[in-house]
This record gives C-alpha cells, sequence and structure tokens, in this order.
C-alpha cells in the first residue's frame, strides 16, 4: 500500500519536475499522470495480452480508493465558489461563455479522437 502511494506521488514529483525543468504549459501532476499511464501501458504490453491481463496489484486498489473517494475533493471548490459569489454575479457573462465553449470544444476533439481511432482501428483489422 505504502508502495503504491510512493509510485503515485513520485510520478507527480517527475511530472513537476519535467514541467519545471521543460516549462511546459501543463500542471505537473497532469504530466506526471500523461508518465504513469504510458509507464502503466508499457508495463501492460509486457506482461498481459488480452486473454490473460495482468493481475490485479496494489497500485489498482489505491487507486480505486482514492478514485472512491474523489469527491471530498471538489469540496475547498464549492466553498470557493460560495465565498467568491460577489464576483460570480459580477463577471457571470465570460464564466457561462468560457464553461459554454469549453464543453463544446471537448466534444468535438473527444468526437475528432474517437473517429481517427475507430477508423485506424478498422483500418488495421483484417
Amino acid at each position: 500500500m505504502i508502495e503504491a502511494l510512493l509510485t503515485l506521488l513520485g510520478f507527480e514529483l517527475l511530472g513537476e519536475l519535467l514541467r519545471s525543468t521543460l516549462h511546459l504549459p501543463v500542471p505537473g501532476p497532469v504530466a506526471g499522470m500523461l508518465l504513469l499511464t504510458a509507464a502503466l501501458v508499457l508495463r501492460h504490453r509486457a506482461t498481459g495480452t488480452p486473454a490473460n491481463p495482468p493481475a490485479e496489484t496494489a497500485l489498482d486498489r489505491v487507486s480505486g480508493v482514492l478514485l472512491d473517494h474523489m469527491g471530498l475533493l471538489f469540496v475547498p471548490a464549492g466553498a470557493g465558489i460560495i465565498a467568491e459569489g460577489a464576483l460570480l454575479r459580477q463577471e457571470w457573462l465570460p464564466i457561462i461563455a468560457a464553461l459554454i465553449g469549453s464543453t463544446v470544444l471537448s466534444l468535438a476533439v473527444t468526437g475528432l479522437v474517437m473517429h481517427h481511432i475507430i477508423r485506424t482501428q478498422a483500418e488495421a483489422a483484417p
């Protein structure tokens, strides 16, 4: 359990170091998450096949517990929204425009990526 937590924190630290060293426009934890994803994909390719997936690890269990309690991480953000009510009332139009624009952009990018993945898989299939 401790080893899995240290793995998660290590990848977060590595992402933060890469962000500060390379001046990346991405938060360190996001860069660390991408590195962890790459490491897990490489590990899966080395140890498992679709018919024989690798066994559940401590990292799977720890990440499951963290995901189960992720709602707690939104409490400070909710409190911040309530505390900044006056600013929200003053700047509601740009905030709504940003929310709608980012949602539409996210949907469009997701659709394009899925279209590309499905097309690539269809071309690769015999």
